[in-house]
């Protein structure tokens, strides 16, 4: 009984990660395993030990020491994974994305669509007697294929075979070009073989005695294979000359749209593996041909045999490491800078379209400074991964900040320190309310109900009561011992004694009572923002180094039997590195040209600027945070999205904002950490609101709909709000 309580206890965070169902166990501890010393020791039926103990297993120690970082409270940056997975122990979906397209599928096994033989992926023959694949291949993504790619890639390789037969000298490709015609037009239930062809003689005649003569004598043998001096043909010269350049461009027109498209993949690979090897080939050597259920295919290398056009699990493909997403966004980043500096005076795009490219290559940016914080971090002490985190985890978010204060102070336009104090708002409401009930909501469609360890989510929230207290206290000083003035007020009652109507009312720290904001809010700023690192300090040496037994981290000895791997990172230290300082430097530009092309918006916009602070400026660099929440919430593992969430709303308050404080006193800009009522209010429900729903450590998707709905309301809020003064 002991045992299954602490086994139900240390369940409260389960599987970490593993691509899309892996059918080993990763943390918890099997029934039959006997109850750890904690649970043994103890009599009572709850071992207190064990209830604040969150095991987990990783399958390295770079994993580990990743693990260890992603649930402390001082890491912000959190990657699945920083070290390549071994092959053997992935899914078959997973290994059906990585392979090339030289594998023909069966119809057998219990396998995911079918059993695969890899049919001379390296050159190997194809075995005898072995059966083709059945099935039909009319499917949507075939048909999609069809529709934007097929027709036309058919239809111009139709005009290149007739091109090449009028040159009489390239008639080989112009018949290579007419069978590919009819495999590009649809390629499925279709395959490409590299042959090899008959073998012939050298000579005939008085020259064949010679050949014999010379195999008697043991010289060279008088056989050669056809192909030999191949690129020295006339053929093959106009070949390169006329035909291959056009075809070549249609295929990579072809590769990079399929590749954006990301579910299209495939078809990305077809047109690549085409270009490259295909098309390379000497036409003899190249058999198109329809696999059929009762044929055997002769023997020779497979180049090109596709099955499906679409996979939806593309969106888990990843380039050494980096996801396809990000990879697919990078152009995006360059065109945004060629464009924001060539065109500055706005004759190629207007500002709201060189705002929008610069919020959007931020994703992305985002993406390359986290995977290079947790691949540093996991490769490094925790001292080396604490002072990068710290250093570099809010460099997204500092890096706009600074540049729109910066602009706002040379324009002495105050309007730009009210979007900032906005979108840090913002931050810290859509962390503590949004994240966390988006993961509950999409977590609870999968899992009925989830656990999480709420000893964690404690240290978390009680540190977010404190930050949220620190950042409001000169706030409610000055609404306390401030002095009300009024733009305009009339008698409404003709009697000097009356009521007065007064408009544009607010409490004036600076002008006209600047002795209270220099004399008392001033000094209390600055002690707080000396206080609040302190705590963020105090917060890191409990769960570093005092408190680091709440989290169990054990190397992971679950592959298969006979199967040791050591960890092969995808990033090197340095390579993380270089990466991180590029990215850094492209995020500093993007944030410098999206302040610059804010104003006309601003300006001009019907919309509050509260609501453009709080959603598009706040959310838009949290977006790769929200999506490994909603990912780890998916994996039952929604300790790791609260903290997510948490952590981010911590860092706001200890380190953004003072960091912001500390600027001021160098650069001296119209920020002071005085907010409005309504940033006040909106800020202290959704920190009531969190901790109330996270008290007893479980969740399910209600809560989770709670939280997004009061978030939504709050954003109503904010829509329909005045703009702030100055704006």
């Amino acid at each position: 009984r002991r045992g299954s309580l602490c086994h139900r206890h240390r369940s409260a965070i389960n599987n970490v990660h593993e691509d899309l169902g892996c059918h080993l166990p990763w943390l918890l501890v099997p029934p039959a395993v006997s109850p750890p010393s904690c649970c043994q020791q103890h009599s009572g039926e709850l071992c207190e030990s064990c209830v604040g103990r969150t095991t987990l297993t990783a399958e390295n120690a770079v994993e580990a020491n990743r693990l260890s970082n992603n649930y402390k409270f001082g890491f912000k940056k959190w990657k699945s994974h920083v070290t390549a997975r071994p092959w053997e122990d992935r899914s078959e979906i997973v290994k059906e994305l990585y392979s090339d397209l030289n594998v023909i599928r069966g119809s057998g096994g219990g396998w995911p669509w079918g059993h695969l033989w890899l049919w001379a992926a390296a050159g190997d023959r194809v075995p005898p007697g072995a059966s083709l694949p059945a099935g039909s291949t009319l499917t949507c993504g075939n048909v999609l294929y069809l529709l934007l790619f097929g027709w036309w890639l058919s239809l111009l390789h139709v005009l290149v075979a007739a091109g090449m037969f009028v040159t009489i000298v390239g008639a080989p490709y112009g018949r290579l070009c007419w069978d590919l015609a009819g495999y590009f037009l649809w390629p499925f239930g279709k395959v490409i073989q590299k042959v090899e062809v008959t073998l012939c003689r050298e000579s005939q005649g008085s020259k064949a005695g010679a050949g014999e003569s010379s195999a008697l004598l043991g010289g060279p043998t008088p056989w050669r294979w056809v192909g030999t001096g191949h690129w020295q043909h006339v053929g093959t010269v106009a070949w390169l000359c006329l035909g291959y350049p056009v075809l070549a461009v249609a295929h990579g027109l072809v590769c990079v749209t399929a590749w954006l498209l990301i579910v299209l993949i495939p078809v990305a690979k077809l047109s690549a593996r085409a270009t490259t090897r295909v098309l390379l080939l000497p036409p003899r050597r190249v058999l198109v041909r329809r696999l059929r259920m009762t044929e055997v295919p002769p023997e020779g290398e497979v180049i090109l045999c596709c099955h499906r056009a679409a996979n939806p699990y593309y969106y888990k493909y990843a380039v050494d490491g980096i996801n396809v997403f990000a990879v697919n966004l990078l152009p995006l980043v360059l065109v945004t800078l060629v464009l924001g500096y060539v065109d500055s005076h706005n004759h190629l795009s207007s500002s709201a379209v060189k705002f929008t490219l610069a919020l959007l290559s931020i994703m992305p940016l985002s993406y390359y400074i986290g995977m290079a914080i947790a691949s540093i971090s996991a490769q490094s002490n925790f001292a080396v991964g604490a002072v990068v985190n710290a250093t570099f985890g809010s460099i997204t978010e500092l890096t706009f900040y600074i540049s729109a204060l910066i602009k706002g102070s040379r324009e002495g336009n105050r309007c730009y320190a009210e979007v900032v104090k906005s979108a840090l708002t913002g931050t810290l409401v859509g962390c503590v309310l949004f994240i966390p009930g988006l993961c509950m909501v999409i977590g609870g469609i999968r899992h009925q109900e989830q656990r999480f360890n709420s000893r964690s989510a404690g240290v978390s929230s009680a540190l977010l009561f404190l930050s949220v207290g620190g950042v409001f206290a000169p706030t409610l000083f000055a609404k306390i011992y401030g002095k009300l003035v009024c733009g305009e007020c009339h008698n409404i009652t003709q009697n000097p004694l009356g009521h007065y109507l007064c408009h544009n009312c607010h409490f004036d720290l600076t002008e006209n009572n600047g002795t209270l904001y220099y004399s008392h809010v001033q000094p209390l700023v600055y002690t707080v923002s000396l206080l609040l690192p302190a705590a963020y300090l105090v917060g890191l040496c409990f769960t570093l180094k005092t408190h680091s037994h709440i989290y169990d981290i054990h190397i992971s000895d679950c592959h298969m039997p006979g199967h040791h791997h050591s960890a092969v990172v995808h990033w090197s230290r340095w390579r993380a590195l270089v990466i991180l300082l590029l990215s850094t430097l492209c995020m500093s530009a993007c944030a410098d040209l999206a302040t610059e092309h804010i104003s006309p918006i601003l300006t001009s916009s019907t919309i509050s600027q509260y609501f453009i602070g709080v959603t598009v400026l706040a959310m838009v660099p949290e977006l790769p945070e929200i999506v490994n929440g909603i990912q780890f919430a998916l994996q039952n593992n929604l300790s790791l999205s609260i903290e997510i969430g948490n952590c981010i709303a911590v860092q706001v308050c200890t380190l953004q904002i003072p960091i912001l404080v500390l600027f001021t006193i160098f650069y001296p800009t119209n920020f002071t950490l005085v907010f409005s009522d309504l940033h006040v209010y909106a800020s202290m429900f959704s920190v009531v609101l969190m901790n109330y729903i996270f008290m007893d450590g479980k969740c399910d998707y209600f809560q989770g709909t709670v939280l997004v709905m009061v978030y939504f309301i709050l954003l109503a809020v904010y829509f329909f709000a005045p703009s702030p003064s100055g704006c």
